[in-house]
């Protein structure tokens, strides 16, 4: 794990190394951080719910990403909350990143109104619904999916608000034996979405 706040080391861009954060393999990696960043688009000052956090990755990066950008990341497993607050103390300016321990459907009525919003864990449609009455005119909302259920309210998300749709599959080269070979990971189904001005 690299100490590194002020972005001085390894910059501001989104697609840090997945390396860089603690984490048990449940992360937003690396390709797919970059691209969901590339949707929610930080911008100075403004807030991020980071939904399901796991790692805290997304939050982490989008305060990284723009000036006083602030993110409310929201974890139920203890564990992964304690990965939270390590990766948010090591790698986001200070204070940016404010830790909810709790389930998503739990936290949504505490939460302070957000500028964007990403569902990487816990995802329901009534936290989708609730999550878009949140947002803003302006406001931006990702949406990633792993297992079928969550693609299917991916879909269910982008037959009703429009949005872009999307499967992302990325592959690592490995080793095989003293060749190389391509490891696929899982494909992600990825929903954005703005809210209209």
């Amino acid at each position: 794990m690299i100490d590194d706040p002020t972005g001085a080391l390894l910059g501001r861009t989104p697609g840090l190394p997945d390396d860089a954060f603690e984490h048990d393999g449940l992360i937003t990696k690396r390709h797919l951080r970059a691209s969901a960043l590339a949707f929610l688009r930080p911008r100075p000052g403004e807030l991020l719910w980071d939904l399901g956090a796991g790692a805290g990755s997304v939050a982490v990066e989008w305060c990284r990403a723009a000036d006083g950008a602030r993110a409310v990341a929201v974890e139920r497993v203890e564990h992964r909350a304690d990965r939270v607050a390590i990766n948010a103390a090591a790698l986001a300016p200070s204070g940016a990143v404010t830790l909810i321990r709790a389930a998503v459907d739990e936290a949504l009525g505490t939460l302070p109104a957000p500028d964007a919003v990403f569902i990487g864990g816990g995802a329901t449609f009534a936290v989708i619904e609730a999550a878009v009455a949140a947002l803003p005119a302006g406001g931006r909302i990702v949406v990633h999916g792993v297992t079928v259920e969550t693609e299917e309210l991916c879909i269910a998300a982008y037959r009703r608000w429009g949005g872009e749709l999307a499967r992302i599959h990325t592959e690592q080269a490995e080793p095989i034996g003293r060749l190389l070979g391509w490891t696929p990971a899982r494909g992600v189904t990825a929903w954005s979405w703005t809210v209209a001005r």
